[in-house]
């Protein structure tokens, strides 16, 4: 329950309703009308609504990683869902009952690892939906093996490890692997969600064969399970989208949208590619000392932009805002950052690389200035930019705690003029604009990734895999 994972299964909804089959949501009321909002021209997607339990560390009404006023309440709230178990089978018992026939599927949520118990309660094969990508994912298993000591190493040792082209360093990586703390809250949940992963029927992945095809048979031994790679999901109903009518109340409101509007007169005066977008995440934190250093590097760079600013707390350095009104816009609340991507202006996406705003930046043919905030962001950067070289680092200082420092606006400044006017930024667009070519043909008829679905879908309507194995839950 949290937008980055939420809005991926959405698109997943939508892909298999467009395939003629029954989908129901499960959530809980706080986050039940963000869904009907996206889904609500769906009749063949219906919701199941539970209600969140009552706990005393999180706030009342708090449904959702998004709306947690501290990142240090998440593995409060990851064992809050556990208590969502018992209402979560007595929709499975309703959907058996009523039915003709068992549903063929749960598509469970990584962070809800509980579910395979209960799938396995109903006979129902669980399959797994991590919102990672795959070499991602790949490298942390082989971090594991390679090197079990991450913590003792230092900052500046590269770590290189096989079948990864480009090295490493250990704060790439989720603190709780670098820190080194036997004791860290989230190592009892990353071991259930990994023991419920060898125990699923098989993993959905947010990817396509012409990005990450190659590491698909790794994934598939650390995981013990079959993957299917059907992204990227947005484009599965962008596609559909564009086949029906253009005049929809949806793509009307997309283009009156102020920022929409704002960027049509920056296309009109500058042509395209000529703004950077920068955004960081609903789930970022960041200290207003560094949204300033932000702030002094945007107008420096002297580069028209759009950027979305989630903190309540800071306040624009005196006459900022001024100096900036021509050529930037700063946006405080929710957008479209899908549209945004997609508007011929932008030429940049400043981001944080959660694996999401990756896939939607590539997907729209957008290079990316990576600066990760944590998790699995720090692979996702450099995947992306050493990797598919289709973005850029903004290199980033630590102290000796290891904890990250201020970036400098000079550093920002730096990074931004070369991703949207450098050699380097030059040679990511023209990546980012064939790997967002091969993303479209992934999705379209007979594309990668529109016959995974339909495979993945007739493997669960003749209960086998692929390789011809049983659909057993207990794998």
């Amino acid at each position: 329950m949290a937008q980055g994972h939420t809005l991926p299964l959405l698109d997943l909804s939508k892909a298999l309703a467009s395939r003629g089959t029954r989908v129901t949501i499960i959530t809980t009321p706080a986050n039940a009308p963000f869904i009907l909002s996206k889904n609500s021209t769906h009749p063949t997607i219906s919701l199941s609504i539970i209600p969140f339990p009552k706990v005393e560390e999180l706030p009342e009404g708090c449904e959702n990683v998004n709306h947690l006023p501290s990142p240090d309440l998440f593995v409060p709230f990851i064992n809050a869902t556990k208590l969502l178990q018992q209402p979560f089978e007595d929709v499975l018992k309703e959907l058996c009952d009523s039915d003709s026939t068992t549903p063929i599927c749960v598509i469970s949520d990584m962070f809800l690892p509980w579910t395979v118990d209960s799938c396995c309660l109903f006979d129902i094969p669980r399959i797994v939906f991590s919102g990672m990508g795959v070499l991602p994912t790949v490298i942390e298993r082989n971090a594991s093996l390679h090197v079990p000591c991450i913590s003792s190493l230092l900052h500046s040792e590269p770590i290189n490890l096989p079948s990864v082209p480009f090295p490493l360093n250990k704060t790439d990586f989720p603190d709780f692997a670098w820190r080194g703390d036997e004791e860290h809250p989230m190592l009892p949940i990353i071991s259930e969600i990994k023991q419920a992963e060898s125990h699923s029927w098989g993993y959905v992945v947010n990817s396509f064969e012409e990005l990450e095809g190659d590491h698909v048979a790794a994934f598939e031994n650390h995981k013990e399970t079959k993957a299917w790679l059907v992204g990227p999901l947005l484009l599965h109903d962008q596609s559909k989208q564009d086949l029906m009518n253009s005049g929809s109340k949806d793509v009307d409101q997309k283009q009156f949208s102020p920022y929409i509007k704002w960027l049509d007169q920056k296309m009109e005066g500058l042509g395209p590619g000529n703004v950077i977008y920068v955004a960081f995440g609903s789930q970022s934190y960041m200290t207003d000392l560094q949204m300033e250093e932000i702030a002094l590097g945007l107008e420096m760079a002297g580069q028209p932009f759009i950027w979305v600013v989630r903190s309540r707390t800071w306040v624009p350095p005196v006459g900022w805002e001024d100096r900036v009104k021509e050529r930037g816009l700063v946006i405080r609340d929710w957008v479209d950052q899908r549209g945004i991507l997609e508007h011929p202006a932008i030429g940049g996406f400043l981001t944080h690389c959660g694996w999401n705003s990756v896939l939607e930046g590539l997907s729209m043919g957008v290079p990316l200035l990576a600066w990760p905030m944590g998790a699995e962001q720090g692979l996702n950067a450099r995947y992306t930019a050493m990797g598919l070289k289709a973005g850029l680092m903004v290199l980033q200082e630590r102290d000796a705690k290891d904890d990250p420092m201020t970036v400098q606006h000079n550093v920002i400044c730096d990074s931004v003029k070369e991703l949207m006017r450098g050699d380097q930024g030059k040679k990511a667009r023209e990546r980012a604009q064939e790997l967002g070519r091969k993303a479209r043909q992934a999705v379209e008829k007979g594309g990668s990734s529109d016959k995974k679905l339909d495979e993945l879908i007739e493997c669960l309507t003749l209960k086998t895999r692929i390789q011809g194995r049983p659909a057993d839950p207990k794998g």
